[in-house]
């Protein structure tokens, strides 16, 4: 049986759940209820498939100081300064789709610890970006073979290109996040890995931990925690997946979720 008590830790995506792009902010409402948690004693991690430099530059660590981060969909995870977990995709898968990307003529973001590259810019990738109100860096190109670390990758692609590339791509699978843009990352990679990293650091379990999301690729993490909660405007594999289903994020939902879930009494 849940025991609130027992949360000594939260782990909340950042686009769609914590930050809103209608209001391009973190609501005041959850900013409360984090402070409220950390005096608590609660530790409350940003865990998002941005990278560390995107998640710096989304601004969401200006309205309070997070206890870690797990980073690119679970490949990376920090406390401090140090990177306690890494895993990245092996240079072969990298340089695969390198290829297909050369080939169909699609974009592609490379997703290092600290940077992103990307190929080309067409209305695909100003499409995906515009949603999240993100800035995607100057187009390079890319070597046949790619000698950098790549934690993840995003194909500006739509469903029948996916479907296309997605069987050569051995030991991986996607995440798509708009109609034209999909995380391609490691099969046994997702954030509930990242989280696990964590928990093991701490010497915590599943019982121990609260998670938010509202997309597919916090779908894992979802299943993992011992409670979970999906935004009132998530995808419907992610209210599945959860444990109760909250408000929307400018309906307060992130703080009411808290309360609902017996951490903090108001915000």
């Amino acid at each position: 049986m849940y025991d609130p008590s027992n949360i000594k830790i939260v782990f909340t995506d950042i686009d769609g759940t914590l930050y809103s792009h209608a209001t391009k902010r973190v609501p005041p409402s959850s900013i409360s209820a984090i402070h409220q948690l950390q005096k608590k004693g609660i530790k409350v991690f940003l865990c998002s498939g941005r990278n560390y430099y995107l998640i710096r530059k989304s601004g969401v660590m200006s309205y309070f100081s997070p206890d870690g981060l797990v980073t690119m969909n679970g490949s990376n995870a920090i406390i401090g300064n140090n990177i306690i977990y890494r895993y990245p995709i092996p240079s072969e898968v990298v340089d695969k789709m390198v290829m297909f990307a050369k080939r169909l003529k699609f974009g592609l973001t490379l997703i290092e610890e600290n940077e992103g590259h990307i190929n080309l810019i067409d209305e695909r990738v100003i499409h995906a970006h515009e949603q999240f109100g993100t800035r995607f860096p100057q187009p390079r190109t890319y070597p046949d073979h790619y000698d950098r670390t790549v934690y993840q990758m995003i194909a500006f692609i739509d469903q029948w290109e996916e479907d296309l590339i997605g069987p050569h791509l051995t030991g991986c699978k996607t995440a798509r996040w708009d109609d034209y843009a999909v995380d391609i990352m490691l099969s046994d990679s997702d954030k509930s890995k990242g989280i696990q990293s964590v928990l093991d650091y701490y010497g915590y379990d599943k019982d121990n931990v609260m998670v938010l999301g509202d997309g597919e690729n916090d779908v894992e993490m979802l299943q993992c925690a011992g409670i979970s909660v999906a935004m009132g405007k998530g995808s419907e594999k992610a209210k599945k997946a959860a444990t109760f289903v909250t408000d929307d994020i400018d309906e307060d939902g992130w703080a009411k979720a808290m309360v609902k879930a017996g951490l903090i009494e108001s915000y």
